[in-house]
């Protein structure tokens, strides 16, 4: 009997240290395959893709963060140029008005001239923002576009009128954090707005309060809207094909027209190559202005030799405008037919629906540039993709590299096929291609 109690002990101590082998801690045959199957499905396992939550992926939006991003940086280039005129053309003396801020310093638009005037040289003159116009449109019920002319020099000249005399910083200061921290777009804090008393849109509201109580009550009096200017065609007013919505309080001011579909403009622009001192291929690239006259969006970039284009041009035309172009850059003469054209790109700004017409011509030996006109460079494929070009001036690229392509395919395909026609026409009856010496020999009659 002890000898079958030692004999069982042994065999379960045996079964215990099999089982702890295997990679579950569990014992016997299962244990250890359900360990395998777990060790596989964890290494077979691929990671899910990120949500496009997280991506970039809409090519439009992509564009307008470019064209935003690149706005903004031209706008700090602007005053920093600012800073150094203040200091170099100056004297280091700040202009004190709102006018000499505008006229004398580059980037310094209307409302950051009114601010710098007013708060750092008390100088009695308004400003008008994003929450000053909200701000005002409440006080007095403008619901034309607040972003046209006519409401835009009227919110002005409401600034100017109201701005105080004294302390001028320290109002416009206070308007601004009004519209920022009360008078907000959505949910605005009315009961504690301190000019409350003084705005037409919150009177409106609390006279349709006191209507709607009227009518739970059986009263049928009428309150007189005494905020409704009763001119028709006001241009301040509501528009007719918008009216007054209850549901949106004093939220109904200011209101804004339908963004405005982006214009069409084309453009166009040649790819301009040379092969430079070691066999590489070169592109003439040019500066856009960064000041003066309608620098636009893309100021201070580097683009292909671009000129804009009347609607309804033809062909033959475009080429005639765009040789004449060329020849100013490089003073050489270009003749129209040697400009190929390579096609279309598409590109849409944020209000601008762009067209560029490309054309290429290549130019044999060096071809000097005239310094007297705007910055240019010869550059490199590789110096193109790291200078500062446009989305736009890349995809141009990218359209004339195709194109290439698939005119070198074409040339490719066309070369096989002639070899293949002349393999044919040398070889002999047994379909061996014969070499070039016993093609020419003369063929001995049999």
């Amino acid at each position: 009997m002890s000898r079958l109690r030692a004999a069982a002990a042994r065999g379960m101590r045996e079964r215990r240290g099999n089982g702890s082998a295997t990679p579950n801690g569990e014992n016997g045959r299962n244990g250890s395959k359900k360990g395998n199957r777990n060790r596989v499905s964890v290494r077979e396992g691929a990671p899910a893709p990120p949500h496009s939550l997280h991506l970039f992926h809409d090519p439009v939006e992509i564009d307008a963060l470019r064209d935003r991003l690149l706005a903004w940086l031209q706008l700090n280039r602007m005053l920093t140029d600012g800073r150094m005129q203040v200091v170099s053309e100056l004297a280091g003396r700040m202009p004190r008005t709102a006018e000499d801020l505008q006229k004398l310093l580059p980037g310094v638009g209307r409302y950051t001239a009114g601010a710098i005037a007013s708060i750092s040289f008390g100088q009695a003159t308004g400003v008008v923002d994003g929450n000053v116009i909200r701000v005002l449109c409440r006080l007095r019920c403008i619901g034309a576009d607040s972003s046209s002319p006519a409401v835009t020099d009227c919110l002005w000249d409401m600034a100017n009128t109201l701005v105080d005399r004294s302390r001028p910083g320290d109002f416009n200061q206070a308007l601004m954090e009004l519209g920022a921290t009360v008078c907000t777009p959505k949910s605005p804090l009315c009961k504690e707005c301190p000019v409350k008393e003084h705005c037409h849109a919150w009177h409106r509201v609390e006279k349709e309060l006191v209507s709607a109580s009227q009518k739970l009550f059986g009263k049928t009096t009428v309150v007189p809207d005494v905020e409704d200017c009763g001119t028709g065609g006001c241009p301040l007013c509501l528009p007719t094909a918008e009216p007054w919505d209850s549901s949106l309080g004093v939220t109904n001011f200011p209101r804004k027209a339908a963004k405005k579909q982006p214009r069409a403009e084309q453009t166009a622009t040649c790819v301009l190559e040379r092969r430079g001192h070691l066999g590489a291929s070169e592109y003439l690239i040019v500066q856009r202005p960064s000041s003066g006259t309608g620098p636009g969006l893309l100021a201070g970039l580097w683009e292909f030799p671009s000129l804009p284009l009347a609607p309804g041009l033809k062909e033959k035309q475009q080429k005639e405008l765009l040789a004449d172009h060329l020849q100013a850059w490089i003073k050489q003469p270009v003749q129209t037919q040697s400009l190929c054209f390579i096609g279309e790109v598409v590109h849409i700004f944020s209000h601008i629906h762009q067209t560029y017409v490309v054309y290429s011509l290549c130019l044999d030996g060096d071809v000097a540039l005239d310094a007297a006109s705007s910055p240019s460079r010869w550059v490199t494929q590789e110096e193109f993709c790291a200078s500062a070009v446009s989305t736009a001036m890349k995809k141009v690229l990218k359209a004339w590299e195709t194109q290439r392509g698939v005119q070198s395919g074409r040339a490719k395909g066309s070369k096989r096929k002639r070899e293949s026609k002349l393999g044919a026409a040398g070889s002999n009856p047994t379909g061996t291609q014969l070499s070039l010496r016993t093609f020419l020999q003369a063929q001995t009659p049999p």
